[in-house]
């Protein structure tokens, strides 16, 4: 059984290891090593540990990943050439719901997989089917970030998701199946969450008395107390018994809404739940700052999805401590290479110069003739072996590498980004960086001015009919006879001179 551990001990960014834990089985601890502030509202310096799985140093975040895999990484990449501690998997890219008892065709095949006779993370399927490394921190939620609106409206027992074969309904029973067989590491409970904009009072209502019930039989489904032998020795002897004591670490929803507005669920946590939940995945940021006290000691995923790194340390001065970040991808898939410090260097934190930007927008043919790394300094592979005159080469040629290659370097440099910001909170400066780093970078990417690689389907809403196509077309019909017939055409008496020239009819005279 995962439990929470909270202690303080001695913590500095140099001393990080990166190993795997060696913690006891079945515990999930996480540690304050360091606040900046007496309040829960603060910058805070922290460790989250997993058994046999690499330390996450908090301040962190987690990749992300489309149908199990990171954009433009392969498995091997993941595990030679860069170093994430974790990746977020979101159930809705299985194809859920997976329970389709009038289809049983339609099961995608991740739920076909034989199941471990004593099933543990360790030995997680959903593990296997992915090949994320075992060392790997492996957390699943319901939904994509950044999700697509659904245009089907949540009930009361179910949400609503987009899979590859469409917009689907996921049941709470369904959602807690699917972890008790695919036993990730953490798993995010499924929350009544609106996208759209102008919730009524009403409906905010519902959002925390829904999700109350649904984090209740998420921790109910998945984790049973030592002392609770009511369903009997056979019970304890069964597969559902076996599982219960290998679950994941639940890590409670925390609405976008006022604490007032749920006030009743956040009691319930409280009350009922405390025991049994192991962190917070808070969808508004700003929700931190009126959390209940004895929620402190829990480490936060944020889900408010940040857009740029100015938002990022915003979330970080309110006590986050994990983050997803879906502008890395969209820094990738634009041709960007992100090229930002923290702290900001000396030599341009003095004076009046103009913000600089973010990242490098590699499309620029200005890179062709260009052999420095994508930054100077920069220890990760991309760097170390091309040079930019060949990354600008691979786009501009449409080849994979490219975003292969911008894509380490890009998540190279949020790891040093987030090193940085440990070690700025250890030394106790890190509100006179933030400002400083607000001051010298500006807050939007740079435009993207190349054709980056398609666009899939389920990230974005279909707008109905007459909207633009999302790609540009890869190939164009080859008709020679429908060519020869339009030049072919005799010309009217009043045609233009020009229009003559243009098909090749004659020639205008000088």
């Amino acid at each position: 059984m995962f439990m929470l551990m909270s202690h303080t001990r001695n913590l500095h960014p140099k001393t990080e290891h990166d190993g795997p834990s060696k913690l006891p089985d079945e515990m999930l601890s996480f540690s304050i090593a360091k606040s900046a502030g007496p309040n829960t509202v603060s910058p805070r310096l922290g460790a989250l540990i997993i058994p046999r799985r690499k330390p996450i140093q908090t301040p962190h975040f987690l990749a992300l990943t489309s149908r199990g895999a990171i954009p433009h990484i392969s498995q091997d990449t993941l595990r030679d050439n860069t170093n994430v501690k974790g990746v977020y998997l979101a159930l809705e890219d299985c194809e859920a719901p997976f329970f389709n008892k009038k289809a049983p065709r339609d099961t995608p095949p991740i739920y076909n997989l034989p199941q471990p006779s004593h099933p543990t993370p360790d030995n997680s399927p959903f593990r296997k089917f992915i090949a994320i490394p075992n060392d790997t921190v492996l957390l699943l939620a319901p939904r994509r970030v950044p999700p697509v609106a659904c245009p089907a409206a949540n009930t009361d027992q179910s949400i609503s998701i987009l899979t590859s074969v469409g917009f689907r309904r996921l049941e709470s029973e369904d959602y807690v199946e699917a972890t008790r067989n695919l036993l990730p590491d953490i798993v995010v409970g499924i929350a009544d969450v609106v996208y759209s904009k102008g919730t009524g009072r009403k409906r905010v209502d519902k959002m925390g008395d829904r999700t109350s019930v649904w984090t209740q039989a998420m921790v109910d489904g998945l984790i049973t107390s030592p002392d609770d032998d009511s369903d009997g020795p056979a019970a304890a002897n069964s597969t559902s018994g076996v599982r219960k004591e290998s679950h994941p670490a639940v890590f409670a929803p925390i609405l976008p809404i006022e604490r007032g507005e749920q006030s009743y669920y956040l009691e319930q946590l409280e009350e009922n739940m405390m025991e049994k939940i192991s962190g917070l995945a808070v969808y508004d940021s700003s929700v931190t700052v009126d959390l209940p006290e004895g929620f402190a000691t829990l480490p936060r995923l944020s889900l408010d999805e940040p857009a740029n790194p100015h938002s990022v340390l915003r979330e970080i001065s309110l006590g986050i401590d994990v983050f997803v970040l879906p502008f890395i991808g969209e820094a990738t898939d634009a041709g960007i290479s992100l090229d930002f410090s923290f702290p900001s260097p000396p030599d341009i934190t003095r004076g009046h110069l103009p913000q600089r930007p973010l990242g490098i927008n590699m499309w620029d043919v200005g890179h062709a003739n260009d052999i420095s790394p994508l930054r100077e300094g920069c220890k990760c592979y991309a760097c170390r072996n091309h040079h930019r005159a060949y990354i600008q080469h691979l786009l501009a040629a449409k080849e994979m590498l490219g975003w292969v290659l911008l894509q380490i370097h890009n998540l190279a440099i949020m790891d040093e980004f987030f090193f940085a910001i440990r070690a700025s909170i250890t030394c106790g400066t890190f509100d006179v960086d933030m400002n400083t780093f607000e001051r010298i970078y500006e807050r939007e990417l740079p435009e993207q001015t190349g054709q980056g690689p398609r666009v899939r389907g389920y990230q974005f809403k279909s707008e109905g009919p007459g909207e633009p196509k999302k790609n540009a077309l890869a190939y164009k019909t080859l008709d020679d006879t429908r060519e020869k017939l339009a030049e072919g055409v005799t010309p009217s008496p009043n045609v233009e001179a020009q229009d003559l020239e243009d098909r090749g009819f004659a020639e205008k005279s000088q």
